[in-house]
């Protein structure tokens, strides 16, 4: 064998097989990894995305736990507020319920008072006429003297 004709037929082999995997075995392969290096692109491109998704959800969550919180201390404060002024009402009708008592104490005292001083004015209009018919010796007629017994409670 020809050592020249063995280089030229390994040349034509590997020529052969050069052009047959360009032509049919290279294509697939390149696609399959343009395939895979287009997915791990958008994997990563979602990757980002959902990254970018959770900050952006975390953010919110902040928000609107320091919107609650707050929403929280406003309600907190409203009934603090609310109750405070319940307390100060109930005071403020205590303590008209008890000037009403007071008053309506007076009201009866100063009665009671001026019952008592018809009542010993009575007493002393009757004392004064028995001590006057006393001093008299004779009866008085109560009919009579009805003019002078009430000008007595009247000075009294």
């Amino acid at each position: 064998m020809n050592l020249n004709a063995t280089l030229l037929a390994q040349i034509v082999v590997f020529a052969i097989l050069w052009w047959f995997t360009m032509k049919f075995v290279w294509p697939p392969i390149t696609k399959a990894l343009d395939e895979r290096a287009l997915k791990v692109a958008d994997g990563l491109a979602a990757a980002d995305k959902a990254k970018l998704e959770l900050a952006s959800a975390n953010k919110r969550v902040e928000e609107q736990l320091v919107q609650s919180r707050n929403e929280t201390a406003r309600l907190l404060a409203d009934a603090d507020k609310r109750a405070q002024a319940i307390v100060e009402e109930a005071k403020k009708r205590a303590e008209e319920e008890g000037a009403k008592i007071v008053a309506a104490a007076k009201a009866e005292v100063d009665q009671l008072a001026v019952q008592a001083r018809e009542t010993l004015r009575e007493q002393v209009a009757v004392l004064a006429v028995k001590g006057a018919e006393q001093i008299l010796k004779r009866e008085v007629n109560v009919g009579v003297h009805a003019d002078l017994l009430t000008r007595l409670k009247m000075e009294l």
